[in-house]
């Protein structure tokens, strides 16, 4: 780009923060004091706008970059993450949604302890949200810095680095002045804007191949240098059958992960009803599904009109494949409508990125206050508002996702938030599937269950070669891989489940019967909910 038209995509990349900014200021001025305002805005969000805000919370920089520049680089392979992602929805509209809203106030540990010994329970689930939504800030900063990057017309790790402790220095401003309201109107925007660019973009791809869907799937084989192989399974995960089973672990992850992400089970909490829930959900759904078929469009698209040579020459893991292909949509590098065409498209990235790692860091900040401090605080201290630790843990938070996310950034943000996935699945969902449907769950299980799948999944995924071992690993310098699967799912997850049968079975509690038939009762028809 020349220093003009860099000037012009910095403008219009620009707009959308200060537009952010705006909504947070004037939320801020409306009382934030109250838990049920800062961590649910009330409960006064529509089924539509809570849809939205939904949509706009689940498709990140790993759908819109990650998954993307994936899908250019191996093909056919890389449609796993739409599928898995899309797929995943059916198992939140079915078994968790209304449930959830039924069930809890804020976060996942009150269902769980809503028939439990509530410290132990709490203790556990909070962890767990918090080392799940850290994982996935940590995709969110790696998106961020490649996308600036490459928008400031480098690679540098400097310039990466600073865009990193950008993003990270916003999310702590968004959440702490503006709470889940604030959050909201962002993510409602963010999902509106995201659909508008990704509808366009699709549009122009399916134009420059004059709506011959075969044609663009055939140039794309061509280009990648695969020939059919590009257009058929195999080409990532077909090798051997480690990569075989790292495919169906990351399946198993990717399906099971979302019912238990802290930032989507949060939003159920949103609305007034259980039934506004399921609608929710029903909205979310009709708008993810439209986007990931939308994915697969752009990524072969980038693979036939930019190259996989030419968008791994720009990021080894292929993140910013989709701006190279709106650059040239617009008409290339140095023209007037590439410019900003490239810049609008960065703007959408960057809206994606800030809305999301807005809603993961309020809902670990709410794990912390809600869960965390209220278990461990020492009896007879001076107690400090609910409100006011979730906004310091916000901060702690944030520094944590920084420092995580400059020590990640050459790796893919959509295989990033594959092992965050992996992580909920194995930890969270056990837990709460187990809560809401075994009479005889006691808190020995829940206990063990939240661990059970935590600890495996954690441990392997730093003895995996993700941290060690290879080239693209986090220290390439080093070697302790011992497992061979790069996503932990297909023993972690197994492992969650596991645990909780044999702490309950091992359990000498009785399990409280009343306490289930309350809970049942109040899941299934939402009387007694907060």
């Amino acid at each position: 780009m020349t220093t003009d038209h860099r000037t012009t995509a910095l403008l219009l990349f620009s707009a959308f923060v200060a537009v952010t900014l705006i909504i947070t200021t004037w939320v801020s001025r409306h009382r934030q004091g109250s838990a049920e305002e800062f961590y649910a805005g009330n409960r006064l969000f529509s089924p539509m706008e809570n849809g939205f805000a939904i949509a706009g919370d689940y498709m990140s920089a790993a759908s819109f970059l990650g998954i993307s520049g994936l899908i250019a680089l191996v093909g056919y392979d890389g449609m796993l993450y739409s599928v898995g992602f899309l797929v995943a929805w059916l198992v939140v509209l079915f078994l968790v949604a209304e449930l959830v809203r039924n069930c809890g106030r804020f976060t996942l540990a009150d269902v769980v302890a809503s028939r439990m010994r509530e410290r132990p329970v709490r203790i556990a689930a909070g962890t767990s949200s918090v080392a799940v939504s850290v994982l996935y800030l940590v995709a969110q900063m790696v998106g961020a810095g490649s996308l600036v990057a490459l928008l400031l017309g480098g690679t540098g790790e400097a310039v990466q680095a600073w865009t990193v402790v950008g993003v990270g220095a916003l999310m702590v401003i968004y959440v702490s002045l503006g709470g889940m309201r604030a959050t909201t109107w962002i993510q409602i925007v963010k999902a509106v804007l995201l659909l508008g660019g990704t509808v366009t973009l699709t549009v122009l791809v399916l134009l420059r191949f004059h709506g011959d869907v075969n044609r663009l799937l055939h140039t794309a084989a061509e280009r990648s240098g695969h020939g059919d192989a590009f257009l058929a399974p195999g080409l990532a995960y077909g090798g051997d059958w480690t990569a075989r089973f790292d495919f169906i672990s990351l399946g198993l992850a990717l399906v099971l992960g979302t019912a238990g992400l802290p930032h989507i089970l949060s939003r159920f909490y949103t609305v007034p009803t259980a039934r506004a829930a399921r609608r929710s959900v029903v909205w979310a759904i009709g708008l993810i599904g439209g986007f990931y078929l939308m994915t697969i469009v752009l990524g072969f698209g980038a693979a036939a009109l930019i190259g996989p040579d030419a968008v791994r020459a720009s990021h080894a893991s292929g993140n910013t494949a989709v701006p190279l292909l709106a650059l040239d949509l617009g008409g290339g590098a140095g023209t007037t409508g590439g410019t900003v065409l490239f810049a609008v498209v960065a703007a959408v990235a960057f809206a994606t990125i800030l809305a999301v790692v807005a809603g993961i860091t309020l809902a670990s900040s709410a794990s912390v206050a809600h869960d965390l401090y209220a278990s461990l605080r020492r009896p007879g201290g001076k107690p400090r508002s609910e409100v006011a630790v979730a906004r310091a843990a916000a901060v702690g938070i944030g520094v944590v996702a920084i420092a995580l996310g400059l020590l990640a950034r050459d790796l893919n943000v959509a295989f990033l938030v594959g092992l965050a996935f992996a992580v909920a699945a194995s930890a969270n969902l056990p837990v709460l599937l187990y809560s809401l449907f075994w009479r005889g769950f006691t808190t020995r299980g829940a206990v063990w269950s939240v661990y059970g799948g935590l600890i495996p999944a954690v441990v392997l995924v730093m003895l995996s070669s993700v941290v060690s071992g290879s080239p693209d690993s986090l220290f390439p310098g080093l070697d302790f891989q011992l497992f061979p699967l790069q996503n932990p799912g297909l023993v972690s997850i197994p492992l969650g489940f596991l645990s909780g049968w044999l702490g309950t079975v091992t359990s000498a509690e009785a399990p409280d019967e009343a306490r289930h038939a309350e809970t049942e009762v109040r899941s299934l028809t939402g009387a007694g909910a907060a």
